[in-house]
């Protein structure tokens, strides 16, 4: 085991947290999410990222406080969606233990881990894998910072908190992908060595059709262009609402190009989708109001530009040319491309994983996917699945608070930022792990601070 520099720094600054407060140190925790490939400690092959060690401090200001101790155990009571979740953590901890142990040796799988046998880059039999262990600690930091987040968010203070971290989060993602373009073009990238240390694959110097593959501070970019997608659903979301407009409609403009222009077939084939969403989200949500000009302006404006876009590509085909050219490469030429191959490749033997298992599934961490869904149905079954579909309904569905009050506003974003999340992950998902960021947003979509705080506006970040 061996501590690395960002690992020494993240335990000064939560160590100063610790004494500044629990909600100085919620705030870090969000940010430091924003350190995709980042190691802070190295285990042999395993790494521990910044945000998943920084949760112990969280947890270190966040549980000796009662009434925030008390909330926490709350949130994971039935029928809650807590509740939900701790029981696919449950069942996922049982299934990557039991499972590749019951049934080995009778399907073939792409082991996520490493196992017993060599690496060939082909399938092994059925048998127990090192990411059993690992995806079961992060199923498990999942849980604890979804519920830690509910219950700090629950109050006035805290609400506001995690509101003005996640808009800091935004701001950050837009500054590490230009940061990430600045070193690529300067060929000073040596100077993001700091935090580009962990033991993954990382593709940071790649380009496709001239252009540079946009990382940001994460491994490649599909997981720049997932997490994009989560800010795009975040910060339109806000903007829609009429919430510090210039701030988070910037924020949404920056984002939707960034993913677009990062060269990911998951950020350009889940960016209409996610539009769509706000579409929706603003034409059911506020409708035509005189008094709302943001709302108004995109459910009026946004169906005229979507056809004049279509018919400007259309009637200019020639000047548009590059631009179909590399639609065509990331979207529908890349079931042709050997990533497209083995991906397809991964979601085939899952799913026949899944048949073999009689829908049990073959264990939490256990099989490699492309797709979030088909990840929860080859590791964790129909039981997992129904788990998660149970958590995604309290979480994102059920109704809180008063609408178009601050609080409601919020958790409607936080909601959006969760789908965005999904379509990214439904995509390109390798794990039933979406990761601290994702749950920090269904905790706030979840916290119901209308019992302790009025309409409070978003004063800073």
């Amino acid at each position: 085991m061996s501590i690395e520099p960002i690992g020494l720094l993240t335990i000064l600054v939560g160590c100063i947290c610790v004494q500044l407060g629990y909600l100085i140190a919620a705030q870090t925790l969000v940010l430091a999410t924003l350190f995709g490939s980042a190691a802070a400690i190295l285990i042999g092959s395993a790494n521990i990222q910044p945000a998943h060690l920084f949760l112990g401090f969280v947890a270190a200001s966040t549980l000796t406080r009662n009434t925030e101790l008390n909330a926490t155990i709350g949130a994971a009571r039935f029928p809650k969606p807590g509740f939900w979740l701790m029981s696919l953590l449950i069942y996922g901890v049982v299934t990557g233990l039991l499972m590749p142990r019951l049934l080995a040796g009778s399907t073939p799988i792409i082991p996520l881990g490493t196992s017993e046998y060599a690496e060939t880059g082909s399938t092994v039999p059925l048998g127990p894998v090192s990411s059993n262990y690992t995806q079961a600690l992060y199923l498990i930091g999942d849980f604890v910072c979804f519920t830690m987040i509910a219950a700090i968010a629950s109050g006035q203070a805290g609400f506001v908190a995690i509101t003005n971290a996640l808009l800091a989060y935004a701001v950050g993602n837009a500054l590490f992908a230009f940061i990430d373009l600045a070193t690529y073009a300067t060929g000073t990238q040596w100077l993001l060595g700091f935090m580009r240390n962990a033991q993954y694959t990382l593709h940071f110097e790649e380009a496709v059709s001239g252009l540079k593959r946009i990382v940001g501070s994460f491994t490649e970019a599909s997981v720049f262009a997932r997490s994009t997608l989560g800010v795009l659903g975040f910060t339109g979301t806000l903007w829609i609402c009429g919430r510090r407009p210039f701030l988070t409609g910037t924020l949404a403009l920056v984002s939707m190009a960034l993913v677009i222009l990062s060269t990911s077939s998951t950020g350009l084939a889940g960016t209409p989708i996610v539009l769509m969403i706000l579409y929706i989200t603003a034409l059911m949500r506020l409708g035509i109001h005189l008094n709302r000009p943001f709302s108004s302006m995109l459910v009026l404006c946004a169906p005229l530009l979507a056809l004049a876009a279509v018919l400007l590509v259309l009637l200019n085909y020639e000047a548009f040319g590059p631009a179909r050219d590399y639609v065509d490469a990331l979207i529908f030429n890349k079931a042709a491309s050997d990533s497209g191959i083995e991906r397809s490749s991964w979601n085939t033997f899952a799913l026949q994983n899944f048949i073999d298992s009689y829908g049990i599934g073959v264990g939490l961490g256990t099989v490699r996917t492309s797709s979030f869904p088909i990840a929860l149905l080859s590791n964790v079954g129909i039981p997992g699945l129904l788990f998660y579909l149970l958590f995604a309904w309290g979480a994102f569905v059920q109704r809180r608070g008063i609408a178009g009050s601050f609080p409601a506003d919020v958790r409607l974003a936080a909601r959006n930022a969760c789908l965005g999340f999904i379509v990214g992950d439904s995509f390109a998902g390798a794990t039933v792990d979406q990761g601290l960021l994702f749950y920090v947003f269904a905790g706030i979509a979840c916290a119901e601070p209308e019992r302790s705080m009025s309409d409070v506006p978003v004063r800073t970040l």
